[in-house]
């Protein structure tokens, strides 16, 4: 049951995966700056946090806010709360960019909602939160 259960999320995570991929690439983004550009929409967050959200590593993160910040996409701004441990937040240039991407988006979720129905999806959100957290579980155990 685990072996089918980790190739579907291996072959989901590939498909969605491309998916991002073509939806970012007309804004000039890559998934993965779209992943961390998002993860800071609302409010800056610390590369480590960044890292804790999206559940990869923190040197993951630190390259791509590295190269975001670079490009003039996002910028660090002080932390009052860690006197090193600087926050990355998104410019206007980085929501724009953003952006560019909701409408692609939108359409992705009105399809899958379309091809799941509703209840459907809503399930499938829930069972994937479900493992998500029974996942976190046995880590910190």
């Amino acid at each position: 049951m685990l072996a089918a259960t980790a190739l579907g999320i291996f072959r989901l995570n590939g498909q969605f995966l491309a998916v991002s991929e073509d939806l970012a690439r007309p804004a000039g983004l890559t998934a993965a700056w779209w992943q961390v550009l998002g993860a800071v929409l609302r409010e800056p967050l610390p590369v480590a946090g960044i890292a804790r959200q999206m559940g990869i590593t923190r040197q993951s993160v630190q390259r791509i806010a590295d190269l975001l910040a670079d490009k003039g996409l996002a910028e660090y701004v002080p932390n009052p709360a860690h006197r090193r441990a600087k926050l990355l937040r998104p410019t206007e240039e980085g929501r724009a960019a953003v952006a560019k991407i909701d409408p692609g988006h939108a359409d992705l979720a009105t399809r899958l909602a379309a091809e799941l129905g509703d209840e459907g999806f809503a399930e499938t959100v829930r069972v994937l939160e479900r493992l998500s957290a029974a996942m976190d579980a046995l880590e910190a155990s």
